[in-house]
C-alpha cells in the first residue's frame, strides 16, 4: 500500500507506542473519570486496529486477463487505460504548520504547570505531615512546645493581653 492511508496508519501505530496510558491511569482519582479514560482507551484501540487492519494492506492487482475473457479486450483495455490515468494526489497537511505554534505554546504553559503542581503538592505533604505530626503530640504537648513551632500565634496572644483585648 501507498500514498495517504499508509501514512496515516503509520502515524496512528507510532501514536499508539508513544502514549503512556497506565501512566496517565495512575493520575485518574474519581471513578467516573476512569470510566471516561476506559472508553476513550477502548476508542482508540479499536480506531487503531482498524487503521492497522484496513490502510496497511496494499489492494490486490487487477486481474485483467479474467475480464478480458468475459467482456472483451476492447473495454477492459478502456478501463484499464482510465485506471493506470488516475493520479491520487498527495496530501499536503495546511493544518499542521497553522497549529503546531500553539500547540508548542500550551505544552510549554502545561509544562509549568505541572511544575507548579508539583511544588504545590510537596508542599501540601509536608503541611500534611507536620499536621499528621501534630496531631500525634497534640495531647502531650506544652503551650510552650506549640508556641515554640507557631511563634505568630503567640506574638497574637501577647498583643492582645498586652492590649487588655481578652475576646469579649
Amino acid at each position: 500500500m501507498s500514498g495517504v492511508g499508509k501514512k496515516v496508519a503509520d502515524v496512528a501505530f507510532k501514536a499508539s507506542k508513544s502514549i503512556d496510558w497506565d501512566g496517565m491511569a495512575k493520575m485518574i482519582v474519581t471513578e467516573e473519570a476512569r470510566k471516561e479514560f476506559s472508553s476513550l482507551r477502548r476508542a482508540f484501540e479499536e480506531v487503531n486496529s482498524t487503521l492497522q487492519t484496513k490502510f496497511s494492506q496494499e489492494p490486490e492487482p487487477i486481474d485483467w486477463e479474467y475480464y478480458r475473457k468475459g467482456l472483451g479486450s476492447r473495454i477492459v483495455d478502456s478501463y484499464k487505460e482510465y485506471y493506470e490515468s488516475v493520479e491520487i494526489p498527495k496530501f499536503v497537511d495546511k493544518t499542521t504548520p497553522e497549529y503546531k505554534p500553539k500547540f508548542d505554546a500550551l505544552l510549554v504553559e502545561l509544562k509549568e504547570a505541572e511544575q507548579k503542581s508539583l511544588k504545590e503538592s510537596e508542599r501540601l505533604e509536608k503541611e500534611i505531615a507536620e499536621v499528621q505530626e501534630l496531631k500525634k503530640k497534640l495531647s502531650t504537648m506544652t503551650a510552650d512546645e506549640y508556641f515554640e513551632k507557631h511563634p505568630e500565634l503567640k506574638q497574637k496572644f501577647d498583643d492582645e493581653i498586652r492590649n487588655d483585648y481578652w475576646g469579649y
